[in-house]
């Protein structure tokens, strides 16, 4: 009895998130995933047509949760008339720390989204744009509301460099490691509650 479609295609997205986060986009090869996903090539074409939407998906299926969770807990700290600066920041920055933990694959990808940091893939960066711009934009809104004294260039910046620190962050590169005594969770809290605090500070510089 086959397999139906989604297990195929699961399957294809765990072996290039993986492949992608050893190798990098340009040296993942469509043999090496063909061979890790236990499918032919003519599934791969069936299922996404060529190797770039394949990338698209393994981030559309990570970053759509992810969005839509930040939105949803902005949208609840917005409703709250009394709320502060570091509301908006935990918004932002405690849905994606527990990604990289909690869920299945999820520390892989972290190390997917490193990579695309890194790699200057021009049309990766447009469909991150064209796809979660939107969400950065909301939350650039919120942040400059609380910040008056930082022009739109400057907050750009402050909350570019950011995404840069929770992205290392999520992505376990810093020198303090998670002791064999504490849990994951512990660990992410610390995390979240250091990178809030120090974000900010940084955002509330004159």
């Amino acid at each position: 009895m086959n397999a139906p479609h989604f297990s195929t295609k699961e399957r294809i997205l765990d072996a290039a998130e993986e492949l992608f986060a050893r190798n990098g986009f340009a040296g993942a090869s469509l043999r090496e995933l063909t061979a890790a996903a236990k499918v032919n090539l003519a599934a791969v074409n069936y299922h996404y047509g060529s190797k770039d939407n394949l990338v698209n998906e393994v981030f559309r299926r990570r970053l759509d949760e992810l969005n839509s969770e930040r939105l949803a807990t902005l949208e609840e700290v917005l409703a709250k008339p009394s709320h502060k600066l570091e509301d908006l920041l935990a918004a932002f920055i405690r849905p994606a720390l527990s990604l990289s933990i909690d869920k299945p694959g999820g520390a892989t990808f972290v190390r997917v989204l490193a990579r695309a940091y890194a790699e200057h893939n021009e049309r990766l960066r447009k469909f991150l744009s064209d796809n979660y711009g939107q969400a950065l934009k909301a939350f650039a809104a919120a942040l400059g509301a609380c910040l008056p004294h930082l022009d739109k260039e400057e907050l750009y910046w402050r909350i570019d460099i950011i995404a840069g620190a929770l992205t290392y962050a999520m992505a376990d590169f810093g020198v303090i490691k998670r002791r064999a005594s504490m849990s994951e969770q512990t660990y992410r809290e610390r995390a979240a509650e250091h990178l809030i605090r120090f974000a900010a500070a940084g955002l509330r510089a004159e």
